[in-house]
């Protein structure tokens, strides 16, 4: 790419007012403006598969369209939202205000939870994964678009993050293998079929404490759905609830893979090991050293009730 002296001082200002995300840290001010410039020139892409195009050619037009996404990426519009797109391990999603933006730090626990259904689906088995609080359908499909032969049932409680979800399974032409539905954690799963049967039970479920969430960045907080953040009054709601109810849902020998917030590693750690239900626990660190995803293997025989 050869910088243009358009293309230079447009870079300047986002330099000049950036503030860098902790949750992004894939965005740059050059990838920023890149993507933003091929939205502005109609082929929207994330931060992260722009960063190595060539720069498309503006018309007027276009380049009054990229200094408008500029200036609401200056005050604060997350760069998803404004090109629908957002990349998550190998994939561009649509993304949008229905549906939690989804982060790297998630793909810890996928590329955990892929290996894992890569294990379930040795020598040709049809296996089975559901994914819980789904969002954008990111981790179901990231667990279909890697592992041949495994079907992925996804569901979330906000009805916009499912139409996002099954939007993703048709741009992505994953849907013959990846269903979502709507409802509240695993109560769309509650039939015969799915007790007892389940290879692999993922959840990157929201754990922020509710008087957390309003101080969270303006650019989260004003934005994107509380509903994907808001994890009750100690932020572990939702991960208690998942913890009680998987083992009637896992088979012996299936995984359960879950994302935690800062700090709630270790204590989410000693309750599944306190739990006959469940065998080998394993924590997943970042590059922090912070506990961020926790997996548990179904033990072969236990109560099916958590502590």
């Amino acid at each position: 790419m050869t910088p243009t002296p358009a293309y230079a001082s447009r870079l300047r200002r986002l330099q000049d007012n950036w503030q860098a995300a902790p949750d992004k840290p894939e965005e740059t001010p050059r990838n920023t403006l890149l993507a933003l410039w091929s939205t502005a020139a109609g082929a929207p892409l994330s931060a992260v598969s722009a960063s190595d195009i060539a720069l498309p050619a503006l018309d007027e037009d276009a380049e009054r369209c990229l200094d408008t996404l500029l200036d609401r990426r200056i005050d604060g519009v997350p760069l998803a939202h404004l090109t629908g797109r957002q990349h998550f391990l190998g994939m561009d999603l649509l993304a949008g205000p229905g549906a939690l933006i989804p982060r790297r730090e998630t793909e810890l626990l996928g590329r955990a939870a892929i290996a894992l259904a890569r294990e379930a689906c040795e020598g040709g088995r049809a296996a089975v994964a559901i994914d819980v609080c789904t969002g954008s359908g990111n981790l179901a499909l990231a667990l279909v678009h890697h592992v041949a032969g495994l079907t992925v049932h996804g569901a979330d409680l906000s009805e916009a993050a499912v139409a996002l979800a099954r939007r993703n399974a048709a741009t992505l032409a994953l849907d013959a293998r990846v269903s979502f539905q709507a409802g509240d954690l695993l109560a769309p799963f509650e039939t015969a079929a799915f007790h007892g049967s389940v290879d692999l039970l993922t959840c990157n479920p929201p754990y922020i404490s509710s008087g957390k969430v309003g101080a969270m960045p303006a650019e989260i907080s004003s934005h994107e759905p509380r509903l994907a953040f808001d994890g009750g009054p100690l932020g572990v709601s939702l991960l208690s609830r998942l913890m009680q109810d998987a083992p009637r849902f896992v088979r012996a020998g299936g995984w359960l893979a879950f994302e935690v917030g800062l700090g709630q590693g270790a204590a989410m750690a000693r309750r599944l090991r306190n739990d006959p239900a469940w065998g080998d626990v394993r924590e997943l660190v970042d590059d922090a050293g912070a506990v961020r995803a926790l997996l548990a293997q179904r033990a072969a025989s236990g109560t099916g009730a958590s502590a």
